[in-house]
């Protein structure tokens, strides 16, 4: 039996990955460190093309794509609408199609747990980076405390390099933001109101509206949200 690569080491496959075919492996590499049934990438662009890669079965994979379930799953629903990192128990399973979609996933070896970090790109990008597994509640929420961290780092390190792969959407550069208004993206990202973010780093809300228009000048963002969005994914900030 081969000795697991460090967490290091798969940043760095991933790093040097030249295609679809090394990011799997780097999924597959992942999903072994944590011990854990699934690690998956999935992006969806604005005209519905999918990509990505991951360690669910093939058979799930095309049962998806033939069923048409892409408009039917709630996790991506559900991660559509936030930009924080969802535990699958907090999204709505209770339409008939939903819990249809569930219990055949179940079936198709997909766990019961699943933890997602939206992301959203350029051109419309939206992707999403999954960590699933089967086991109870308490062992799950444990899991996803110690290891969210490095989950929402892996989601954008996955995202960097699709849109690298894909240059024609990779975004346009940026300026860098400074560590105020990276505070301040970070806050405004886990979901803190303006005067909630003014308290937290003890300035004026003045002052904060001051650091906000300069990262949304800086990001190219046509508003707060749109900031938010672009800082998260291009990594500029993590959550």
């Amino acid at each position: 039996m081969g000795i697991l690569p460090h967490l290091e080491q798969i940043w760095e496959g991933l790093e040097q990955a030249d295609g679809l075919a090394a990011m799997q492996r780097a999924t597959e590499a992942l999903r072994d460190y944590y011990a854990i049934a699934h690690i998956a990438y999935h992006w969806v662009d604005t005209a519905g093309t999918q990509y990505g890669c991951g360690t669910y079965a093939t058979n799930w994979a095309e049962r998806y794509h033939e069923q048409g379930y892409l408009r039917i799953d709630p996790v991506v629903s559900g991660c559509y609408r936030r930009f924080q990192p969802v535990d699958w128990k907090e999204l709505d399973w209770s339409s008939r199609a939903a819990r249809a979609f569930r219990r055949d996933a179940l079936a198709h070896g997909v766990g019961n747990q699943g933890f997602s970090v939206p992301i959203r790109g350029p051109h419309g990008q939206f992707a999403l980076f999954t960590a699933n597994h089967s086991c109870e509640d308490a062992l799950w929420a444990d899991f996803t405390v110690s290891h969210r961290r490095d989950l929402v780092w892996a989601a954008h390190c996955f995202n960097e390099k699709a849109l690298h792969l894909a240059p024609a959407r990779a975004p346009d550069a940026v300026q860098a933001l400074s560590p105020r208004e990276v505070d301040t993206m970070t806050l405004l990202a886990v979901g803190l109101s303006r005067a909630q973010v003014a308290d937290r780093l003890s300035i004026s809300e003045h002052t904060l509206r001051v650091y906000v228009e300069s990262a949304r000048f800086k990001l190219g963002a046509s508003n707060t949200t749109h900031a938010v969005a672009r800082a998260l994914s291009r990594g500029l900030i993590v959550v």
